[in-house]
């Protein structure tokens, strides 16, 4: 293969790898994976300077963790929907909780005062709380039964429709 195509086809495919991994499209474009892993031990700082352990703040709880960052653009996509869910199920015993991966602290309160999050979110500059999670790539979100196994993850970009099935199959 001559050196400038295979520069073009690697460039191609790079580029459909980059744009498939922000998500997109109805439901979601990776796809959803029924799991049955306990969710890791998750313990730090929120964006707003408090500690948070996950399994605590989860405690007999469902529990939907969307993992995102203020510049992925199916994260903003999203991010209205899942605030509109963590309203609806707040009286079912659902909890929702974000992890900032690798973002500027005062970018991501930005987001957080933009879109009216309603629930904390744990800053995660290294990205070391995704990779625990051992997400591909953003957004993912994990639904997260009441004993803390995780059940579901979408890869990518969420719809409501899809995410609230998710969660009443986790709360049935």
């Amino acid at each position: 293969m001559v050196p400038r195509t295979r520069r073009l086809l690697a460039f191609a495919c790079l580029a459909l790898l980059v744009g498939s991994a922000c998500g997109g499209g109805e439901g979601s474009i990776f796809g959803v994976t029924q799991m049955d892993k306990a969710l890791p031990r998750l313990v730090g700082e929120t964006l707003d300077g408090q500690r948070l352990d996950v399994s605590a703040y989860a405690a007999g709880s469902v529990l939907v963790l969307n993992v995102w960052s203020y510049n992925c653009a199916p994260c903003r996509k999203e991010q209205p929907m899942l605030v509109e869910l963590a309203g609806r199920y707040e009286g079912e015993g659902v909890r929702f909780l974000g992890i900032n991966h690798q973002d500027d602290r005062d970018a991501a309160r930005g987001w957080i005062r933009e879109f009216e999050v309603p629930y904390p979110s744990l800053f995660d500059p290294s990205g070391g709380f995704a990779a625990d999670l051992g997400f591909p790539a953003l957004p993912d979100t994990y639904v997260v039964d009441r004993q803390g196994t995780i059940r579901w993850v979408v890869f990518g970009e969420t719809d409501e429709r899809e995410l609230s099935g998710l969660i009443d199959d986790v709360l049935a």
